[in-house]
């Protein structure tokens, strides 16, 4: 028996066909799910949510997913179950410079600023916190870009923190092997820089440099924790696509924590669809999805 399995004698026997998801339980877990993850889940998703989770069912060895959830919510179920309930219901969508402008903002504008603004040097390093890390794509795309900054100013130093829920693609982003196509989009000579190909060709996979792999900190961390027990105080925050899938409460408490471990005059990057227009939050638009932290002065509460 594997540990994440129910005993033997717990298991009812499967069903030739495929379970169905009542909505009573959808319920149950779509309210658990919002309630730990800030992730809404409304009726369209019920499909979803039952294709997802069918996998858990057949490692586990149960017919329906009544039983699932009798084991998910028992002592034993909390404790081994949860993160594989978290990572099949979380959207892990990411590739390397995506929104390729933030980054051109980063190395022209806001790098510059802070070299100077806040005292980078030797001395302390910049800390850059990717929030939703996912596979480890954004972290090593910033990772990168910081890297060519230090090649030009060889008293920089810096720092990238990485942080998700799921301990699924954690491992991804610490293995730092990708395949060949997802650095299509990155330029040739960061392509000879930075990756390394596989040896046997036919394999297709490349992966970062160690120089790039060992400037990031992987660690697991949910968002809708009260407090971030961050191993710095952070410079600039990279949170992206993440805020789409709370609602406004939620994204209000979020933004709050990022406050509060944001330096003075600190960064949040959100993505391209993600505005927070009309919500009061203690930041200042620089340019449309760059927010600067406010001081008390600037009217932060």
């Amino acid at each position: 028996m594997r540990g994440n399995e129910a005993p033997e004698t717990d298991r009812p026997a499967v069903s030739l066909f495929l379970p169905s998801m009542s909505d009573a339980i959808y319920q149950r877990l779509s309210v658990f799910l919002q309630g730990h993850l800030g992730i809404k889940l409304p009726p369209a998703k019920k499909v979803m949510l039952q294709s997802r989770l069918l996998k858990r069912l057949k490692v586990l060895g149960y017919a329906t997913y009544e039983d699932y959830c009798d084991f998910l919510f028992s002592p034993r179920g909390t404790e081994e179950e949860l993160p594989h309930l978290f990572d099949v219901t979380t959207t892990n969508k990411t590739e390397f410079f995506r929104e390729p402008r933030h980054f051109e903002f980063l190395s022209l504008s806001l790098l510059p600023e802070l070299d100077t603004k806040l005292g980078i040097s030797a001395s302390r390093p910049l800390v850059v916190w990717s929030a939703g890390c996912s596979t480890g794509e954004e972290p090593y795309s910033l990772a990168i870009a910081l890297y060519e900054h230090q090649l030009r100013h060889p008293t920089f130093r810096f720092v990238v923190l990485a942080s998700d829920i799921s301990t699924r693609v954690l491992e991804i982003a610490r293995r730092a092997v990708y395949p060949e196509d997802k650095i299509a989009a990155v330029s040739l000579s960061m392509r000879r820089r930075y990756f390394m190909r596989n040896r046997d060709r036919t394999a297709r996979e490349v992966r970062l440099t160690p120089m790039i792999r060992a400037q990031v900190r992987f660690f697991r961390l949910n968002l809708m924790e009260e407090h971030y027990n961050l191993p710095a105080p952070v410079d600039v925050i990279f949170c992206r696509n993440v805020f789409i899938y709370f609602e406004r409460e939620t994204q209000l408490r979020l933004v709050r924590r990022f406050y509060s471990v944001l330096h003075d005059d600190g960064y949040l990057f959100t993505g391209h669809s993600e505005t927070f227009c009309n919500l009061d939050v203690p930041f200042r638009q620089v340019v449309p999805t760059v927010y600067r932290k406010k001081t008390y002065a600037e009217g932060a509460r």
